[in-house]
């Protein structure tokens, strides 16, 4: 025991000396929990790296395997969401089996599946990009702040950390836990010690033009890796002797990857964690272990090959083991140490208690009575995890929050709980644009362009009022513009007054496709409904009823000698109509381009009076339904589409009242070609989804259309015996800007070729 003295005062003279190299800072001095004393305290220390940090759950797959106990846990970006679920008190084997089962490719969307969409949000989709967009707001326009939402992530990280929501620090987690940040005004790292246990997490994966920044205690969190992507000084705070550090960061990009501005980005951010990552290395001493394992080309977006990093991470560490053996303690040491740490928490805290008291943070106050109508949980209720994360997902699909978040919060010595719901407007509105493309052609000569500029005003006023506003150039000119306005509270009813102006022109066709008519058509409809929203601010689809007026006049600019059966007024013909209007859709598609599952009905019916000049005023009636169910098996989708019209009668200057031709409308004929005053149409698409990713579009399509329909001018003409047809084979793409097609389109009485088209069919 003499002997031992001098060697106690050593380690009591180097523990001061430690004290004063690494000096305490806020929201980094722990107090280390007593480990037995024939073994090391060991620090995990988990690096960033995006996907490739799924690695990480393999390690700690192997951690257990071997009987290597971690005393604490210091982790950046990725690293700290897998460390801080583990440190939460999840085993590996959970961590995998959740990661596994996340739909990681819709994991990152920005916005909400889209049959949670408010039917106006949903019309939009077949209009316009949902990438192309920007926002206005204090007198400039501004970009989202984030490339990509983190919102379901958000969510998962909140279920997974509830039981920690009543400690005082992370210490008290089963493993004692450290989260690193970046705060962007100053640049320094920031240690997240205490608080909310998933902001934290989320705020230290909050890489810079990817992610949203989050703002904690004041401060604007980024990406921890930016500053200490390998935290081996904050584990050493900690309390470790010994670290087990893993590096999974992401090698720098070659020359071939800095040509957009994600990617210069992105080269950016690896260039300044690379630099610290070597720093924090250097540190490493010789009782240390330093885990890479080799992710080959394997990049921080290839979250869809969860199992396969994962694979890589257990295999790695397997083959370190050799290394890790004298870290690990004797299994009965390591059942205990499971047992002490699995005991600190009790899952069922999760839905112990009830809700005593619902409130809304970071909105106007006058909001929050609509607010809560969108709530399907209330005060009195027993706590319900998934039925709070619904809550939040539909007040997500809104559109007007850029951050979601929840934590519960205990009242006073109950076992009841106060639900705050913490919500972040966007900083990019409330004036929202949006931008859409039309672009076809059949190389041939026949070819149009359209772009499309919307923008739309949220929250009016305390009632939710919208303005819309949209205008098309190109081929055809148009204006359109609506104002909406919820009349109670709860939107259970709505009224709505809308004008739509539109130039176009139009092609009259002989049998053989020549054009022998070229004229234009002018168009001014105004109208006031009174709707009902169907399900929960219209996710399910809305009915409208109200008045409709509209002039349109017609001009033929060029009429061939060709042209035989049919007399067209040489000169400009007007009329007006003026009726009543029922409208009903219903959209249920999972997607507006593509769509793997769902239907949509649409159906507009208008019943009026209709003036010509120099005619006298006759009723007449218009209907226009159609129709789409789409079904999947797999990969393959079978998508069909109806559609029925009429109107009559109406003016002969408007005889492509309804219009067929172009692609899947009547693929080879031209657009516009088959047209008339009464049609029917029918088409069945077969696709299937490609196994390649092109990073720019959500998906590729391989597949074909077979197509049958007509229009008719007269009603007495109307014949099944005289139906066209037509088809195409096509590769297609859901991308950011449109849905795109390059096909080979043919009808036996139209032409056979091919045609390019980014846009809707």
């Amino acid at each position: 025991m003499k002997l031992l003295a001098p060697l106690h005062g050593l380690l009591a003279l180097g523990s001061l000396v430690l004290s004063l190299c690494w000096p305490a800072t806020a929201g980094a001095q722990t107090t280390p929990a007593a480990t037995p004393a024939e073994r090391p305290r060991i620090g995990l220390v988990l690096s960033g790296g995006g996907a490739r940090g799924l690695a990480h759950v393999g390690v700690l797959k192997v951690l257990q395997e071997a009987n290597v106990p971690v005393d604490v846990i210091a982790g950046t970006s990725m690293g700290a969401i897998i460390g801080g679920l583990y440190a939460s008190g999840m085993t590996p084997d959970e961590i995998e089996r959740e990661i596994l089962d996340l739909e990681w490719g819709g994991l990152f969307e920005s916005r909400e599946p889209r049959q949670l969409l408010s039917q106006r949000r949903k019309e939009e989709d077949f209009l316009l990009s949902p990438v192309l967009r920007l926002g206005f707001r204090d007198g400039e326009f501004r970009l989202p702040s984030g490339a990509v939402s983190t919102r379901a992530l958000e969510t998962m990280l909140r279920r997974y950390s509830l039981p920690s929501r009543h400690l005082a620090s992370f210490d008290g987690l089963p493993t004692p836990f450290r989260a690193v940040a970046t705060d962007m005004e100053t640049g320094e790292a920031v240690v997240l010690e205490h608080g909310d246990l998933a902001a934290a997490l989320r705020a230290s994966m909050s890489v810079p033009g990817f992610f949203s920044p989050l703002e904690m205690d004041g401060r604007i969190l980024g990406d921890g890796g930016l500053v200490n992507n390998l935290p081996i000084d904050v584990a050493r705070r900690m309390g470790a002797d010994v670290v087990i550090a893993v590096n999974i960061g992401t090698p720098l990009a070659g020359r071939d990857s800095l040509v957009s501005l994600l990617g210069i980005t992105a080269q950016m951010v690896n260039i300044l964690t690379e630099q610290n990552v070597k720093a924090s290395i250097a540190t490493l001493l010789p009782s240390d272990v330093l885990l890479q394992p080799d992710l080959g080309r394997l990049t921080s977006a290839d979250f869809d090959r969860a199992e396969e990093l994962v694979g890589i991470g257990t295999e790695y560490t397997r083959a370190a083991l050799g290394e890790l053996a004298r870290l690990a303690v004797s299994p009965d040491a390591y059942r205990e140490w499971q047992r002490q740490r699995q005991t600190i928490f009790d899952t069922a805290l999760i839905h112990a208690g009830h809700i005593g008291a619902m409130r809304f943070e970071g909105v106007d106050p006058a909001q929050t009575q609509r607010l809560t109508q969108l709530m399907d949980t209330e005060p009195g209720q027993a706590i319900d995890v998934h039925r709070i994360e619904a809550d939040l997902q539909r007040l997500a699909a809104t559109g007007d929050y850029e951050q979601i978040d929840y934590r519960l919060q205990r009242l006073g010595s109950s076992r009841n709980e106060e639900l705050i719901v913490s919500l972040q407007e966007n900083r990019w509105g409330p004036n929202y644009f949006r931008i859409g493309l039309d672009l076809r052609t059949d190389f041939d000569g026949q070819g149009a362009f359209n772009l499309r500029i919307s923008h739309n005003r949220h929250w009016i006023n305390t009632r939710g009022a919208e303005w819309r506003n949209r205008v098309q150039l190109g081929e055809t000119l148009g204006a359109f513009t609506e104002f909406y306005q919820p009349v109670d509270i709860a939107e259970d009813w709505f009224v709505a007054a809308w004008a739509d102006a539109e130039l176009r022109r139009i092609d009259l066709f002989d049998e053989s496709g020549k054009a022998v008519a070229i004229g234009k058509r002018r168009g001014l409809k105004v109208g006031a409904d009174v709707g009902w929203p169907l399900g929960l601010q219209g996710n399910i689809g809305e009915f409208r009823t109200g008045l409709v007026a509209w002039a349109r006049r017609a001009t033929p600019d060029i009429v061939s000698d060709r042209l035989v059966g049919l007399r067209l007024p040489t000169g400009t013909q007007r009329w007006q109509e003026a009726g009543l209007r029922l409208a009903f859709v219903s959209d249920q598609l999972d997607y507006a381009n593509f769509p793997s599952k769902g239907h949509r009905l649409n159906s507009e019916l208008i019943y009026g009076r209709l003036r010509e000049q120099g005619q006298t005023t006759r009723d007449f009636v218009r209907l226009d339904t159609q129709f789409t169910s789409t079904y999947t098996r797999d990969v393959h989708t079978l998508n069909l589409g109806l559609r029925l019209a009429l109107a009559n009668p109406v003016p002969i200057g408007a005889i492509d009242e309804f219009s067929l031709g172009g692609f899947q409308r009547l693929s080879g004929y031209r657009v516009g070609q088959v047209s008339g005053n009464y049609l029917a149409f029918g088409r069945l698409t077969y696709y299937q989804r490609m196994p390649w990713n092109v990073g720019v579009a959500r998906a590729l399509f391989l597949g074909g259309s077979l197509e049958v329909g007509n229009a008719w001018v007269r009603r007495a003409e109307v014949s099944g015996n005289r139906l066209r047809v037509g088809s195409s084979l096509f590769l297609g793409a859901d991308t950011g800007v449109g849905p795109f097609y390059l096909g080979l389109v043919h009808a036996p009485k139209g032409y056979t070729g091919l045609y390019l088209l980014l846009g809707r069919p």
